[in-house]
């Protein structure tokens, strides 16, 4: 028997293993780690003890960032910062209906661009968005769309993009020059979405939304929210101000700063260790999900899957990739979640660097097609937690209806991104 048959094999028992365990309601980390379990058995390498170490920490750097960065949007919350914007936006803005949708769009994108996951940004101001996204007459499915579609491009937003740094790591590209590439894109199709699915004549009702608001401490003010993004924002630049000069600290000990600047400047008592449990707790299931991805990757490297997808990637005719690329990243990232980054992301762009096309453009255009995924099963996290923070008594489905149009444009766009890389590759300059 070939290599080739032999490793078209152990793919097939890898994908029959995912479907079975699916089938039998395992969670998708357990089944990734089943699928790499069967795939070492079937490729002849037994249970590699040290292969499944290994990848268990592939993405260990990406964890701590997740964990710092949901941490520090966390203790803001509690210390009532996240409420106090809300609530004073509404206030200013409720008769403004456009500038209150551009700064609602910022409220729904920063805590998935600091973070890399949309599911924080569903969290943390999802359902505070919802009151008065819903006291603007609009309809619990359309505010659901408009929170999951903007928490997908928050999670694919810089300066945290997952999907864009795992392909990168896995071509080993700089995690550079993605700022405006994915910037733009994110930015303009969020205030699209929600200007297409909110917009209504009837006026805010600020005194309803308001009182279902959460109450924030009559001592917080906009110092204590905004300084914290500073400090963050200082140690960043400070970096590349002085690269020579500054210590190189990392994101995860920038965002921890940020968090005890946050923490600190609270004017309520907050228990830190208490929110620090209940942040692992939250993300547990996302930081699974990257283990077993790692190990999962690292299997079929072993076993020569992960090259046999990238041999047959490659040798596509590239007309048929990137008219499928709409289709085949958002079923990936539904089936792997992140494990999509490595597994398809990887072979795509040495692709794409290989026909000359400027590979930072086009894994930003990937990047902000992936997230779409979040919404299809048999994971649909991001979906199915939308649809419960929302609290919409709606069936799924009509959460899905309304997120089509926008949904079409994001993978146009994205699309475009990457066959008009070349032209677009000045973004990475600025």
């Amino acid at each position: 028997m070939s290599i080739f048959a032999s490793t078209q094999i152990i793919l097939a028992v890898m994908v029959v293993t995912y479907i079975i365990t699916k089938a039998l309601k395992v969670s998708t980390e357990l089944s990734m780690f089943a699928a790499a379990i069967a795939g070492a058995l079937a490729g002849g390498a037994g249970i590699p003890a040290r292969h499944i170490v290994e990848g268990a920490f592939t993405y260990l750097d990406i964890i701590l960032i997740f964990i710092t960065a949901t941490l520090f949007m966390n203790i803001l919350k509690e210390s009532g910062g996240v409420a106090y914007v809300i609530r004073g936006i509404l206030r200013k803005f409720h008769r403004n209906k456009v500038v209150l949708f551009v700064l609602i769009t910022f409220l729904l994108l920063i805590p998935g661009a600091l973070t890399g996951a949309g599911s924080v940004t569903v969290l943390i101001t999802g359902s505070m968005i919802a009151v008065v996204l819903g006291y603007m007459g609009i309809s619990k499915p359309k505010t659901a769309a408009i929170i999951f579609i903007l928490a997908g491009l928050s999670a694919a937003a810089p300066p945290v993009s997952l999907w864009a740094m795992i392909t990168a790591a896995g071509v080993n590209m700089p995690y550079v020059g993605f700022f405006l590439p994915l910037l733009i894109p994110c930015l303009l199709l969020s205030l699209l979405t929600i200007f297409i699915l909110g917009w209504s004549k009837k006026p805010v009702n600020l005194k309803k939304a308001l009182e279902e608001l959460p109450e924030a401490s009559p001592k917080m003010n906009w110092l204590r929210v905004f300084l914290p993004f500073l400090v963050f924002l200082l140690l960043v630049l400070a970096g590349r101000i002085w690269p020579h000069s500054f210590p190189v600290i990392g994101l995860p000990l920038m965002f921890m700063a940020a968090a005890s600047v946050s923490l600190l400047l609270s004017p309520v008592r907050l228990n830190f260790l208490k929110i620090s449990r209940e942040t692992v707790h939250q993300l547990l299931p996302l930081i699974g999900t990257l283990t077993c991805v790692g190990i999962l990757v690292q299997i079929m490297t072993l076993t020569g899957v992960r090259g046999l997808i990238a041999i047959t990637i490659v040798t596509l005719p590239l007309i048929v990739v990137l008219l499928t690329l709409f289709l085949v990243l958002p079923v990936s990232e539904a089936v792997l979640m992140w494990g999509a980054a490595p597994v398809l992301g990887v072979p795509l762009v040495l692709l794409f660097n290989t026909i000359g096309l400027n590979p930072i453009i086009a894994l930003a255009g990937m990047s902000v097609i992936w997230p779409l995924g979040d919404a299809l099963p048999p994971t649909a996290i991001i979906g199915r937690l939308t649809h419960t923070a929302v609290e919409m008594r709606e069936p799924y489905s009509r959460l899905l209806k309304y997120c089509l149009i926008p949904g079409a444009i994001i993978m146009i766009v994205g699309t475009l991104m990457v066959v008009f890389s070349k032209k677009l590759a000045f973004l990475t300059l600025l």
